[in-house]
C-alpha cells in the first residue's frame, strides 16, 4: 500500500481510513485566512458501505488502496450466498448476501461488477450493471387510451422485484430499469 498526502487526492480514489476502505466522493482545498490550511473530504465506504465527512490537514499522509473492477457472470442463488463466475478465469467466487448491492434485481446468467482489493486480495462487494433490461412477468392489464393520463402500477420482474411502471406496460414486455434507484426507465425493444 503506498501512502500519499492530501495533495496527491482525486475523486474516486480509495484511501484506508479507520481500518475500513473508503472512496474519495469528493474533496475540497481550505485556506483559510487564519491557520493552516486544510483539506475537507466525502468519502463512502466500500466494506461499510457509510458515507462520512472527514476533515484533513493539508500534507498529512494517508494510505491509498488499489481496487480493481472485474466482471463476473451471476450464476445462481445458494442459501444467504451468491455464487458469480468471472468472465475470463471460469473461476467461481461465492459471496455473502451482505456483499450483494441491488440483490434484487439479479437474475441468472447477469454480466455485474466486482470489486476486488489487490493488495489484500479481498473481495469487497459485487453490483449489477446501472441499468438491466428485463421482462415483466406479473402486472395488471394495460387499458386502451391508458397512455394519456401517466398514472402507473405495479409489475413484478424477472428477478422478482416490484417495478412501479406506466399503465401500457403488459405482461411479456420488455423494459429498461434503473437498479439504483428501482425505477422504470422505458420500454425496451425485444
Amino acid at each position: 500500500m503506498a501512502k500519499i498526502t492530501t495533495a496527491d487526492f482525486k475523486n474516486g480514489m480509495n484511501i484506508i481510513q479507520d481500518d475500513n476502505i473508503y472512496t474519495i466522493i469528493e474533496f475540497q482545498h481550505v485556506k483559510p485566512g487564519k491557520g493552516a490550511a486544510f483539506v475537507r473530504t466525502k468519502l463512502r465506504g466500500l466494506e461499510n458501505d457509510k458515507n462520512i465527512d472527514k476533515t484533513f490537514r493539508s500534507g498529512e499522509s494517508v494510505e491509498s488502496v488499489r481496487v480493481e473492477r472485474h466482471s463476473y457472470q451471476f450464476l445462481y442463488r445458494e442459501g444467504d450466498m451468491f455464487v458469480f463466475m468471472h468472465q475470463q478465469t471460469y473461476e467461481q467466487i461465492m459471496l455473502e448476501e451482505r456483499r450483494v448491492m441491488a440483490k434484487e434485481y439479479l437474475s441468472d446468467g447477469e454480466i455485474c461488477e466486482v470489486l476486488v482489493d489487490v493488495e489484500r486480495d479481498n473481495v469487497l462487494y459485487a453490483e449489477p450493471p446501472q441499468h438491466i433490461t428485463t421482462k415483466v412477468i406479473d402486472t395488471d392489464p394495460g387499458l386502451k387510451g391508458d397512455t394519456a393520463q401517466g398514472g402507473s402500477k405495479p409489475a413484478k420482474i424477472e428477478s422478482g422485484a416490484s417495478v412501479n411502471v406506466p399503465l401500457f406496460i403488459n405482461i411479456g414486455d420488455a423494459i429498461r430499469v434503473d437498479t439504483r434507484s428501482g425505477e422504470y426507465i422505458e420500454r425496451a425493444k425485444s
